[in-house]
């Protein structure tokens, strides 16, 4: 492949290819509809496969940079002539911009995959086939451009492009109480995005203020880059005081509170998507009503944006004002953790007990966060990435499940063992994975994630590893009761997984398996990241956060 081609923009914009051949097919010919809707997200998945064979693990810096002019809107002058009347001209410059990191190559990966395996999993989808698979692919779409972007203001327009086909996704093929959990969602994600909108807008005009090599004109961007040399360069104006720098320059410092506030609004727009106790109860409903490859992208991918954003722009760009509140990021991760596994234990319904189990695992990824290490990076892309494959394989097995027996309540499934031994197998390997058992993903993630808080914080790690007892108990009750409990009525005439059910069900698991037995596929991309911002950890500790 040219070295010039534009590879990440060909993976963020190849699901649109199926958009427009799915756009020129006739409604009624459902069968091709599923099969281009389901083909269409392999374009991505090869060429994610081929970036990161072409990786460089020894690089520091991103690679595969793609960067196009893209909005230039001049700005009002007045007020900032005042301070220094040498400057000429404003301008708001945002730029088409995408690049690929350590941490972002295997959320890529993760994102192809899961959403491949969710589109195997639609061949179960009954009503509306064309407008089901245009808004799968637009949403695979603003995925992949979440984990690329390296503007913020194209990062928010990925992460927005979310909502929409989500939100239609869930409120029109979802279950009985569809609207109720769609409109919740939209509520809710919506709150965050305001608070993401007011924190990234405060970034761009203090961070992302440059002066032109003639000095003058002033430029405001929402590059990740300049705003993250900005704020972490001891002399650049966003850190010297009053009476320190040029007039103009003053009226950009970043004081000690803004940047505490700063800090906090990302904490929370990207908590509640996250999703972080109490910010977690529109997740519930969307994993009771959604179909089930609506959950598989949910909980395998959408869950991990939060998590993504989290570390990138709260923990990244302010490495002192999250190692100060490191412990409060650790509590919520306890209370994630133990909350999420204890009342997922007394869940009647098998979808309620996986949506619980997914704000218990996803409180490990908190707890990797507030350890301020390289090895809590480490542990929190691990813990992503496992509870991704973990969480879609169950939920695509849920959905199967579903589909043959019209109910998720554990009182009405039993003895699958004798009827689908396939997809029994695969539901007890998929528990054994999300307990975390040695030699699988599970057991990697889990065992990083409270290493690295051990260092600085035993007694919160100490009561968070017995989430990981409370997570072996309502496994196993649900999954045994499931696969070789009582059967019930009709259990025997069950039919077992189907070539287009098992092949999905085969690849995730072998990833499961791959990463729990082989970690460097995870590892090795992320030491250029834990090179990079450990030593962010190491000033923020120096400086007194920790």
């Amino acid at each position: 492949m040219p070295e010039q081609f534009p590879i990440l923009s060909a993976i963020v914009l190849s699901p649109l290819i199926g958009v427009l051949v799915l756009a020129c097919l006739p409604q009624h010919q459902g069968g091709w509809i599923k099969r281009v809707g389901i083909g269409a997200t392999f374009i991505p998945l090869l060429l994610c496969a081929w970036v990161y064979t072409a990786f460089d693990i020894r690089g520091l810096n991103a690679q595969f940079e793609e960067s196009v002019p893209w909005i230039r809107i001049p700005l009002n002058s007045d007020v900032l002539a005042q301070y220094v009347p040498t400057i000429e001209t404003y301008e708001l410059r945002f730029d088409y911009s995408l690049a690929l990191d350590g941490i972002s190559l295997p959320l890529v990966l993760l994102t192809a995959i899961v959403a491949t395996m969710a589109a195997f999993a639609s061949i179960h989808i009954k009503k509306r086939f064309k407008t089901y698979f245009i808004l799968f692919l637009l949403l695979e779409t603003g995925m992949l451009g979440v984990f690329l972007a390296r503007d913020l203001f194209l990062f928010f327009l990925f992460f927005e492009a979310t909502l929409v086909p989500t939100f239609l996704l869930i409120g029109i093929y979802g279950l009985y109480e569809r609207e109720k959990a769609a409109n919740r969602f939209l509520v809710y994600n919506g709150i965050g995005s305001a608070l993401m909108a007011v924190a990234f807008f405060a970034l761009i005009a203090t961070a992302g203020l440059s002066i032109s090599d003639t000095g003058n004109a002033i430029i405001y961007t929402g590059d990740y880059g300049t705003i993250f040399s900005q704020l972490h360069t001891p002399d650049s104006f966003v850190n010297l005081g009053p009476g320190q720098a040029p007039p103009l320059l003053e009226f950009f410092y970043l004081s000690d509170g803004m940047r505490t506030f700063l800090f906090f609004l990302l904490l929370i727009a990207f908590g509640i998507k996250l999703p972080m106790f109490p910010f977690h109860t529109w997740m519930l409903r969307v994993h009771a009503e959604a179909p089930a490859p609506v959950v598989m992208i949910h909980s395998g991918v959408l869950l991990k944006m939060g998590a993504y954003g989290l570390l990138k722009f709260g923990v990244f760009l302010f490495p002192d004002e999250a190692a100060r509140w490191a412990w409060l990021i650790a509590v919520l991760g306890v209370v994630n953790i133990l909350y999420g596994a204890a009342v997922a234990f007394v869940q009647r319904e098998f979808r309620l007990v996986l949506a619980y189990s997914s704000i218990s695992h996803m409180g490990i990824v908190l707890l990797a966060i507030a350890a301020m290490n390289g090895i809590g990076i480490e542990g929190a892309v691990f813990q992503m990435v496992s509870h991704g494959l973990i969480s879609a394989l169950m939920f695509l097995l849920l959905g199967s499940i579903y589909e043959r027996t019209n109910s998720t309540l554990l009182s009405s499934m039993g003895g699958f063992a004798k009827s689908m031994p396939f997809m029994s197998g695969m539901l007890l390997a998929a528990g054994m994975a999300s307990l975390g058992l040695p030699g699988m993903s599970g057991f990697v993630g889990e065992f990083l994630s409270f290493l690295a808080l051990f260092e600085t914080m035993p007694v919160l790690t100490a009561v968070g590893c017995i989430g990981v007892i409370l997570t072996a108990v309502y496994v196993l009750r649900a999954v045994l009761g499931i696969t070789f409990g009582q059967a019930r009525e009709k259990a025997l005439e069950f039919k077992d997984a189907r070539l287009a059910e098992a092949l999905p069900m085969i690849a995730l698991l072998a990833c499961i398996i791959l990463i729990g037995i082989y970690p460097a596929v995870v590892s090795e991309p992320l030491q250029a990241a834990v090179n990079s911002f450990g030593t962010l950890f190491t000033d923020a500790g120096a400086n007194g956060g920790g």
